[in-house]
């Protein structure tokens, strides 16, 4: 069983990546995270993220349905359902987690070699406000939140097996590419 997890700040573009390496990579599949927030523009239940409510991801944090889980925001609860990971590596699947930094550093300490962590670094904060500014979701208050928490994600990025920064996309996946591939093949 293998884990490649991405984490980043919002905005850093580690989505994109995500689905660039799911249309690449047959033997990898994506972990549905299951998040309190609401669903943004053309978002799918069940094919974005699992929407729950605040009462029901903590019925499952006590439960222990995650296998990780994290508070990202005040009532803003994200986490990887173990059962979905679980069916996934049933099917001989390297399965991929975009997940946030305290997530992804929670599975790197849990599953150790098994498990491949990149951080997606924003080429810089101006740049990443620029981004979610141009997302049209957030209001500004909320951006401000978003890029107080990524100031703090960024500084733990050495906590993970490799950095990539994401200037320009074309080179961040070719770096990207090359870290999977190794990994796959190892």
């Amino acid at each position: 069983m293998k884990l490649l997890v991405l984490a980043a700040p919002s905005g850093s573009g580690k989505t994109t990546l995500v689905r660039q390496l799911l249309s690449k990579f047959p033997s990898l599949a994506f972990s549905i995270s299951a998040t309190t927030r609401m669903p943004r523009l053309n978002e799918k239940n069940g094919l974005d993220y699992h929407f729950l409510e605040v009462q029901d991801f903590q019925e499952k944090i006590n439960s222990k349905c995650f296998l990780e889980w994290e508070e990202v925001y005040p009532d803003k609860f994200y986490g990887s359902l173990k059962s979905d990971v679980q069916e996934l590596w049933d099917q001989k699947k390297t399965v991929v987690f975009d997940i946030d930094v305290q997530g992804g550093m929670r599975l790197k300490k849990k599953y150790g070699d098994n498990t491949l962590a990149i951080f997606i670094m924003p080429p810089s904060i101006e740049a990443l406000k620029s981004r979610l500014q141009n997302r049209g979701t957030d209001s500004e208050k909320t951006i401000n939140n978003r890029l107080a928490k990524a100031k703090e994600e960024m500084s733990f990025s050495s906590y993970f097996d490799h950095v990539i920064v994401n200037d320009k996309i074309k080179v961040a996946i070719a770096e990207l590419d090359k870290l999977v591939q190794d990994f796959i093949n190892s």
